[in-house]
């Protein structure tokens, strides 16, 4: 229609293309017929800066942005005078393209040169410039070099401030746009609020909910929504629900916030009942399928899962984030085949969908399964991600393959996979486990010292690594040197700490490290600080402390402590500590038969070998077969299994 409005308007004798063209431009811009608009374009007789500009704009609202940079340099070599709304067009091309940061240092420099360099617009976009490039130094420059400044100034530089995470400015420029008397809008607020829910700030979150409230500002569907979802994320579940009940119109991205809340904390009933309620007020969508697979594949909740992914093929709704979330749920819940069968039927694979597939068979065990499909991927013609090639790290370390986990190592820095500083971290601590587990200490080492921050994950490893390697001064000595680097400890540095002290026999160090943890720390021993204790006084031979540390201890006991226990009494041939703590551990455990072979030993090493006999009774009774354990060797590049006795390698 708009095609033969144009035809008639040519035919006809009253036409004027330089008046008209403009309009015609903007229509074909408004349908999508870039092709059409330059058509009209090309054919002016003479074209004023006004057009130009709307010409490069309708390149940019079309997303050819290149197109639109091309067209800049034609105006330029046209000689076309500029106006104050030229240049801010073109940052808008520039904010848009992932390049260098040079074309918009051209463009500013041109600029100033020109008259412009003052203009509230221009500078606007500007400050957009250099905070999508990452260069919020540059943006505050600009920002304070400003004679006027309007809320779209203030709102864009603490926009930058968050999408930099510098929280700390956001919240200080906040502060002074308040002092200056400008008052935020929804938008700003909305900045703002998401600045809360990052940082995990639900303080400063409390805050600027009572300043939504005296403004007015809170009735707003996107700032609740914004709100909910920052206490949601900070844990606060409590108000976050106060604040729902409250909500006269809750959408699908309210009932989100709240699963996502409930699913942080492990609570998969709640999210149950959520997902429930929510079809009676809003669409589920593919986000909340998501959100919810998840939570239960968090918990293992296989029936739960089972019901969304029906739900999910019942309403059609599917796409690859869902289709790869259910492939991570069924192989969390030990349903490895349908995991393999949903990840054949998922036709747009993403690096993310094979490493999630790769992570369920590294989970369930099957090593030699996930190189083989990370080796399917790569002849796909994919390239391996962050999250893919810590995986392979993981199953390197599984199968102890040093030199195959020396070439990801390799890949990994040559090609720097870091999807963000938090993924610098994991995966050069993943590396530093991988020599360690490797048997490479000084690889581990190495690795270490060539961190540049290094968090309270990468200290805990180190410590880790020595206690591995029997090496447990050493790990106390960087414990010690951890607290004085300001670094505070965990319970998984605890944790590590005390199994050092026992691999290494420090029976009075790793009680002083016990008792400093609780006393200094604060924090309160769980079943496995026990069970490092209960290990650590065994090893020793000192049974009698190690039973009254279970008898003592506020959490309840469980196979592993009693297995250390037994574990301890065959060593010194104490069978009436060991029967006692294989009375408790059977209870537990009935069917184990690992433990009925420890036990079994236990009475042989005192020969008390008519009981030796009943428990191998009970064993052939009950059919318990003890699995051979496999073995991996690397070899000329490739992994293989074996078991004992395996002459299959010979």
């Amino acid at each position: 229609m708009l095609k033969q409005t144009h035809a008639s308007l040519i035919l006809s004798n009253g036409f004027e293309p330089i008046s008209l063209a403009p309009k015609l431009i903007t229509l074909y811009t408004v349908f999508d017929d870039l092709e059409s608009a330059v058509s009209v374009f090309k054919g002016l007789p003479e074209i004023n800066t006004f057009t130009w500009n709307l010409m490069i704009k309708a390149h940019v609202d079309s997303g050819a942005f290149d197109s639109a940079l091309c067209l800049y340099r034609k105006m330029r070599e046209a000689g076309v005078p500029h106006d104050s709304f030229t240049f801010p067009v073109i940052n808008r091309a520039i904010s848009s393209l992932d390049r260098n940061l040079g074309y918009g240092e051209v463009v500013h420099s041109l600029a100033i040169q020109m008259g412009f360099g003052s203009d509230l617009y221009f500078c606007n976009t500007l400050i957009e410039v250099y905070v999508k490039h990452r260069c919020t130094g540059c943006a505050r420059q600009v920002f304070d070099e400003m004679c006027h400044r309007d809320l779209v100034s203030w709102t864009s530089m603490i926009s930058g401030y968050v999408w930099s995470r510098n929280y700390c400015d956001a919240f200080r420029l906040f502060n002074d746009m308040l002092t200056e008397e400008f008052r935020p809008n929804s938008v700003t607020m909305l900045i703002m609020v998401q600045a809360c829910s990052i940082s995990g700030n639900p303080v400063g979150g409390m805050q600027l909910h009572g300043y939504l409230i005296k403004s007015g500002l809170e009735n707003n569907v996107s700032v609740q929504n914004s709100i909910l979802a920052m206490y949601a994320n900070t844990g606060n579940l409590e108000d976050a629900e106060i604040l729902f009940d409250e909500m006269g119109k809750r959408d699908a991205i309210s009932w989100n916030s709240m699963i996502s809340g409930y699913s942080l904390i492990g609570d998969s009933m709640r999210v149950a009942e959520s997902f429930d309620r929510m079809r009676y007020e809003a669409a589920p969508s593919l986000e909340t399928l998501t959100l919810v697979t998840s939570a239960f594949a968090k918990s293992g909740n296989l029936i739960q899962g089972e019901k969304i992914h029906g739900y999910a093929l019942k309403s059609g709704l599917s796409d690859v984030v869902l289709q790869t979330s259910l492939v991570h749920f069924y192989a969390k819940c030990g349903k490895l085949g349908i995991s393999a069968q949903l990840f054949q039927e998922t036709c747009k694979r993403n690096s993310i969908t094979w490493s999630a597939m790769m992570s369920g068979f590294v989970q369930n065990g099957y090593f030699k399964e996930a190189i083989e499909l990370f080796q399917q991927m790569q002849f796909a013609g994919l390239k391996p991600g962050a999250d893919m090639l810590r995986v392979l790290v993981l199953t390197y370390t599984h199968l102890g393959a040093l030199h195959l986990g020396k070439g990801v190592h390799g890949y990994v820095t040559k090609n720097m996979i870091y999807s963000s500083e938090e993924g610098n971290k994991a995966m050069e601590t993943s590396i530093l486990n991988m020599y360690a587990k490797c048997g490479s200490i000084v690889l581990a080492k190495r690795c270490f010292d060539q961190m540049v921050d290094k968090d309270v994950v990468s200290w805990s490893s180190m410590i880790e690594t020595y206690g591995i390697h029997g090496l447990g001064y050493e790990a106390l000595e960087l414990f010690y040197l951890m607290e004085r680097e300001g670094v505070k400890p965990n319970n998984v540095t605890f944790l590590s700490l005390l199994s050092a002290c026992s691999h290494s026999g420090l029976v009075t160090e790793g009680c002083r490290i016990f008792s400093y943890m609780s006393q200094r720390y604060f924090i309160k021993p769980d079943i496995n600080h026990y069970t490092c204790i209960v290990d650590l006084l065994g090893r020793s031979g000192k049974l009698l402390e190690a039973l009254a540390v279970i008898e003592k201890m506020v959490v309840k006991p469980d196979g592993r402590i009693w297995g250390a226990l037994l574990a301890a009494s065959r060593v010194y041939s104490d069978g009436k500590i060991g029967s006692y703590a294989a009375e408790r551990i059977l209870k537990l455990e009935p069917d184990n038969v690992g433990y009925h072979t420890l036990l079994s030993n236990v009475h042989a090493s005192v020969e008390s070998w008519a009981k030796v006999e009943t428990v191998r009774m009970v064993m052939h009774e009950k059919d318990l077969k003890k699995k051979p354990g496999w073995s991996y060797i690397e070899a000329r590049g490739k992994i293989r299994g074996f078991v004992a006795g395996d002459l299959s390698l010979a």
